[in-house]
């Protein structure tokens, strides 16, 4: 990142020190237009792939095939942004889809909101949230310890992206269509953010926003002791 030059007001705070945490980038409200951002106060971030479609066109000249790729990003704790791009070329596609999803960051909260559980520990959702995109529609409801994700294929990648351990997930619709079904995801996810709670209810169900610093096997050892 030597080398990188700030364009936007908010990656020129970055780089002066002023913002050292995400959290604190998307509480200014500025927007993120640059991918470096995300890797400096991000540097552990995971990618996934969880599209990809070659789409071909028929022109004067002849056919023509692009690809259409979809990613997700995230940090397993508290941060998932989901990008498109397409290309001529897989490769440079997906890097673009990559840096797109980096843009699209978004703070998820985290809790204990099932009532068979009670462990205080934000290893689930703290309410049931819903997203709908296209005619796919996805309902997360949270889920005590040990259920796992108990969801599709790609909410499963999302969610664990998200740094959600457990969680009970309905879908309805055309869930093969697995852009829409990502969308949805990612839209039940926003919810969580846009939610208000009351300060009990964060109290009770140990709801939290963004990063905890905490594993799994440090979340389960203390709740051994």
């Amino acid at each position: 990142m030597a080398d990188w030059i700030p364009k936007t007001r908010l990656g020129q705070m970055v780089l002066n020190g002023d913002i050292t945490t995400m959290s604190d980038a998307l509480a200014t409200k500025l927007p993120l237009r640059e991918a470096q951002i995300t890797d400096i106060l991000l540097p552990d971030l995971q990618d996934k792939v969880i599209d990809l479609n070659m789409v071909q066109r028929m022109t004067d000249s002849g056919r023509r095939v692009r690809f259409a790729v979809t990613c997700i990003v995230g940090n397993g704790d508290g941060f998932i942004g989901i990008g498109r791009a397409r290309g001529k070329e897989v490769g440079p596609a997906i890097r673009k889809a990559i840096d797109n999803a980096k843009l699209n960051i978004i703070e998820i909260k985290r809790g204990c909101g099932s009532w068979e559980c009670g462990c205080q520990q934000p290893h689930s959702l703290p309410f049931e949230v819903k997203g709908t995109c296209g005619s796919v529609e996805v309902t997360f409801k949270p889920a005590p310890r040990g259920i796992t994700l108990a969801v599709g294929d790609v909410a499963k990648s999302m969610l664990s992206l998200a740094g959600i351990k457990d969680a009970w997930g309905f879908a309805r619709g055309n869930t093969k269509t697995k852009v829409n079904y990502a969308l949805a995801t990612f839209e039940a996810l926003r919810m969580t953010s846009k939610m208000r709670v009351t300060e009990e209810q964060t109290n009770n169900q140990n709801i939290v926003s963004g990063p905890v610093g905490l594993t799994v096997k440090e979340t389960d050892a203390s709740m051994e002791e």
